[in-house]
């Protein structure tokens, strides 16, 4: 997740504020460190949010609350039921719709004296950076002159799949709140001009702990994007690189034989001597199962030895994902008689039983 700002251009800079948006942003103008000319700078800017879901959410709302005059949105996605335990843009009513468009509605709804744009161009602008992971977050401001850029921390993509997503990780749903909240307050003082920024500084939070620390950057003078002798001059199909995916697909699958859902009830239903093997995590286990044995992925390598390589056995997890790698280990270390459950427990729901729940 990431933003820029810049002052708007083409059309002629606002240079003054109606009685309507004096009335709404009095409590900013009120305040010397921003007052009528720093609203006015918030009404001249505009800013590119890069995803709109969990960080966008309260980064768009309280960025178009402040009378950011212009914000554009980048996003491919629609809003999944899933995305309601944190994105909190949408609502029910917009579960299927696209991000953008939904997005666009709330924000109209919150300030109408904003713009809206669907999509924007990156090219030489500060990135106010955000992630998140679980129960931990980031935070800093890459891309200004002075300092470092996301390459001098992460100097190449990482390999293809080993990003994580949330449906496989998962985040706690207050988390993008606090995080996209620090990442409005940095794009609001980036437009003022005021205060001290995180640029050189990386800041990471931990939920669980409630603790906030910091990392020190600093600008790589050999950095192949921004240093002195520059490599990198154009983009690349990054998602293609990294093998990233949307945030609740499943990765790419291992190639192993599979069974259906339905193939497998059938067999289930006849009395076939078969052996479930659930390759979730045990708190997965208690969401919902189809009465296998629990051996968890990680675990595997040291608990093979309570498998029977001479019975028949249907490995699963939640999407089909994490199950084809255990057959995919299984048949490496000996295992003939093994098959994937293909989609996992999201497929049993939808083609077999729905009474058991997604999630």
């Amino acid at each position: 997740m990431a933003t820029t700002t810049q002052p708007q251009s083409g059309a002629k800079p606002a240079t003054s504020l109606s009685n309507e948006e004096i009335l709404r942003y009095s409590r900013h103008l009120i305040m010397p460190e921003v007052g009528m000319e720093g609203q006015l700078k918030l009404k001249n800017a505009k800013v590119l949010l890069i995803g709109t879901g969990g960080l966008g959410a309260p980064l768009g709302l309280y960025l178009a609350a402040a009378g950011v005059g212009r914000l554009g949105l980048v996003d491919f996605d629609v809003v999944d039921f899933t995305n309601l335990q944190r994105q909190v843009t949408f609502g029910s009513d917009d579960v299927g719709k696209p991000k953008t468009e939904a997005t666009r509605a709330r924000l109209s709804n919150l300030n109408p004296d904003i713009q809206v744009n669907d999509a924007s161009v990156l090219l030489g602008k500060p990135n106010v950076y955000g992630s998140i992971f679980r129960f931990e977050g980031q935070a800093t401001v890459f891309g200004m002159p002075e300092g470092p850029c996301y390459r001098c921390l992460y100097p190449e993509p990482p390999p293809p799949g080993l990003v994580p997503s949330c449906a496989e990780g998962g985040v706690l749903g207050v988390l993008p709140g606090i995080v996209g909240s620090i990442q409005a307050m940095e794009t609001i003082k980036l437009i003022l001009g005021a205060g001290e920024n995180l640029v050189g500084r990386l800041l990471l939070f931990d939920a669980l702990g409630m603790k906030f620390r910091e990392l020190k950057l600093r600008k790589n003078p050999n950095c192949p994007m921004c240093g002195e002798h520059r490599t990198i001059h154009k983009l690349i199909d990054y998602y293609e690189f990294c093998g990233v995916r949307g945030e609740e697909a499943p990765g790419p699958d291992v190639q192993v034989p599979e069974i259906t859902p339905r193939e497998l009830k059938s067999r289930l239903d006849r009395g076939d001597d078969l052996f479930i093997l659930d390759v979730r995590e045990p708190h997965e286990f208690q969401i919902c199962n189809l009465n296998g044995h629990l051996i968890p992925l990680g675990e595997l390598p040291r608990r093979v030895h309570e498998l029977d390589s001479s019975r028949e056995i249907v490995a699963h997890c939640r999407s089909g994902k994490r199950s084809a790698e255990a057959v995919d280990f299984l048949r490496k270390a000996g295992f003939r008689k093994i098959l994937n459950l293909r989609g996992g427990i999201l497929a049993w729901s939808d083609d077999v039983d729905p009474r058991v729940p997604k999630y």
